[in-house]
């Protein structure tokens, strides 16, 4: 397969825009979006843009060196509210949509998030971090000065931890403060602090008749240790919450419909813990009666496709039709994601599902159409609008000339018999350059969760090792999301089990029917759970020549302490926690199984990764070094879990470039 186009590199992760969170004006004449793109200082820029769906004409709503999003249009059409980072940290700023300078609303000391009208523009509710007994009306943002000092001081204080949940890796070690509902009152220029509870409050809508708000919380002496979360209404006048769900389950994405007497919620009840699917409720406000809408679909409701291409954040649903009579969603189906809708009866229509990622939607009140964001394996996404008979329309070409310039691989499907016959999905993809009667080096790519999906997205890391000239599979072990509850089940309390055989079964196929893959030169890499796996994978077999692990497990006992969700989740994937059956953790340790290893392991972790520790790289490092294995440890300052996705850009080139260069030295 000859080609004038160049290979991908690791560095063109600055050289692809990313796209989020489309909004229809509320004309329903064009939308907003966020643009997300890389700087020549090697840092995240976001800007706001609007698209005219008569002309097609795009304007630019923002400029410069910061971070832009969340942008909301009053129900007037009048202003637009955003967040932005360019006073240091994310506030709320306010411009005229008939042009002028933004102007800044709020200076809170920990920032504000969030923006939302209310249905009379004249309110503005958002989400502020606020300690215990903080004065919404005299809140001030800190100078760069101050943040010195304080960070400063902290050095040479203790730190005083009760409670459970201290620590978070997207936000490290947790301060003593609590995310509220404020709102601004634009005519008065006043700010009140809606909610008090000391605990997180998530705002999910404000009802059509502006009493009341619709938040998630938990409210519960025993927060601390739940995972619950319950849906509120909160009277605004009156700041009284009441209570719509049972306080034995988890809701949100929640939305009031146009009349205002109903809910819809994303939610379940944790039947099987973390691998439940979500369900779609209808929630009558007046008599709390919850109907589940779901309980024969067996698809998961949401977005569980994994990529190292999508930042930002974008709406997957569920969202009301104008008359209140069907709801929209984005749900996760055999290794793609489309856009789906129900009527109040439960019966679901496909509205649009193709082999490619919808990654966000928005629904046009005034036409009826769509606005899709859509990503496939050869296009990290653009925008296009679906209409009524479902034509699908492109609006945008975004990175038209990086496409243009370099060779993007083509991945095929493929379907795996596992040793048991249940069926695995899986790609696979030819390296740059490909020649037919010649054999070619092979890396199994495992993905993390357990509880998430590949599928048909960009994926820039499958691509870069294709371009350096590997065969790359990559595949949805059991365990997965896209193929029903029993499936994505089916790894818990069994990890190391049939999910380890469905990757072997799946190396088996490819070897089989693919005779330019070199048996002699096999690699496998994942993160996270797939780093665990990767663990696993050379501590039970040797026919990898290289392996690379990244931000992994391999050690369950130390890993139910040192997580910030270690406490629970090794009782809800492993069946037991260390306290109930430590024997039973061991077992399932890759460390147990260091003395089996003999292929070379590059292991790579951030230091500030709090949901797959540090130590646990490191643990794996000492007990391979100390027996003379082949390994090497790649350390990466100031990254957490999300290193790979959303990392500083130079750590992520880097990471990239020691993969290439390890499987390179091996393989």
């Amino acid at each position: 397969m000859s080609t004038k186009k160049r290979p991908l590199t690791a560095s063109d992760l600055t050289e692809i825009s990313i796209l989020s969170d489309p909004r229809l004006t509320p004309d329903g004449k064009s939308y907003t979006f966020i643009r997300t793109s890389i700087n020549e200082d090697q840092e995240y820029v976001s800007h706001i843009l609007m698209q005219s769906l008569e002309n097609n004409d795009i304007k630019h709503w923002t400029t410069g060196n910061d971070k832009n999003s969340q942008p909301k249009i009053s129900p007037n059409g009048q202003q637009i509210v955003f967040q932005s980072d360019r006073s240091g940290l994310p506030q709320l700023w306010i411009m005229d949509m008939h042009g002028g300078e933004a102007k800044q609303l709020t200076r809170f000391k920990h920032g504000a998030t969030n923006p939302h009208w209310s249905k009379d523009s004249s309110t503005i509710l958002f989400t502020a971090s606020l300690e215990k007994d903080a004065d919404v009306t005299s809140q001030k943002e800190r100078t760069e000065e101050e943040k010195k000092k304080e960070q400063e001081e902290k050095k040479e204080k203790s730190v005083v931890i009760n409670r459970l949940k201290y620590k978070s890796d997207a936000a490290g070690f947790l301060e003593d403060t609590y995310s509220q509902i404020v709102s601004y009152d634009i005519k008065n220029d006043t700010f009140t602090q809606l909610t008090k509870d000391e605990c997180d409050h998530a705002y999910e809508d404000i009802s059509p008749d502006g009493r009341y708000v619709l938040l998630g919380a938990n409210t519960s002496d025993d927060a601390d240790y739940e995972l619950t979360n319950d849906l509120y209404l909160l009277d605004i006048s009156t700041k009284e919450m009441t209570c719509l769900t049972n306080g034995d389950g988890g809701f949100g994405d929640a939305a009031f419909s146009p009349d205002g007497s109903k809910i819809v919620t994303f939610g379940h009840h944790f039947e099987y813990a973390g691998a439940t699917l979500n369900d779609l409720f209808i929630i009558d406000i007046k008599t709390k009666e919850k109907v589940c809408l779901s309980d024969n679909w067996d698809i998961q409701l949401g977005d569980a496709m994994i990529g190292d291409m999508r930042l930002g954040q974008s709406t997957t649903g569920p969202v009301w039709s104008k008359d209140g009579k069907h709801i929209y969603f984005i749900a996760t189906d055999f290794g793609a994601t489309g856009l789906y809708g129900v009527n109040l009866e439960g019966t679901l229509e496909t509205l649009y599902k193709d082999n490619n990622h919808v990654f966000g939607f928005s629904y046009n009140e005034v036409s009826g159409n769509f606005i899709l964001g859509v990503s496939t394996p050869t296009n990290p996404g653009n925008y296009y609008e679906l209409d009524a008979s479902g034509k699908l329309t492109r609006l945008t070409n975004e990175n038209a000339a990086f496409l243009e310039e370099v060779q993007i691989q083509e991945p095929e499907t493929i379907t795996v018999t596992a040793d048991d016959g249940w069926e695995i999905q899986g790609w696979i993809m030819q390296p740059y350059g490909f020649e037919e009667g010649k054999k070619y080096p092979f890396v199994l790519e495992v993905h993390g969760g357990p509880h998430a999906m590949y599928g048909q997205t960009f994926f820039h890391e499958m691509q870069l090792l294709a371009a350096k000239g590997y065969v790359v599979l990559y595949t949805n072990p059991r365990g997965s999301h896209g193929y029903g509850q029993k499936f994505v089940d089916a790894c818990r309390a069994d990890y190391g089990g049939k999910d380890y055989t469905d990757l072997m079964s799946a190396v088996d196929y490819a070897l089989k029917n693919y005779s330019y893959i070199d048996e002699d030169r096999l690699g496998v890499t994942g993160g996270s759970y797939g780093g665990f796996m990767t663990n696993w994978i050379v501590g039970h077999t040797n026919r990898f020549k290289a392996a690379v692990t990244q931000r992994c497990i391999s050690n369950w006992l130390s890993f139910y302490g040192v997580s910030d969700i270690g406490y629970f989740f090794t009782k809800w994937e492993l069946g037991k926690n260390l306290l109930e059956d430590p024997q039973k953790l061991w077992e399932f340790s890759p460390l147990k199984y260091a003395e089996n290893v003999e292929t070379p392991l590059l292991i790579v972790h951030g230091e500030l990764d709090f949901r797959c520790p540090i130590e646990q790289g490191e643990q794996m490092y000492v007990a391979l070094k100390h027996l003379k294995k082949e390994t090497e440890f790649v350390r990466f300052p100031g990254s957490n879990h999300e290193l790979s996705r959303s990392g500083k850009p130079k750590m992520r080139i880097e990471r990239l470039n020691h993969i290439c260069r390890w499987f390179e030295k091996y393989l």
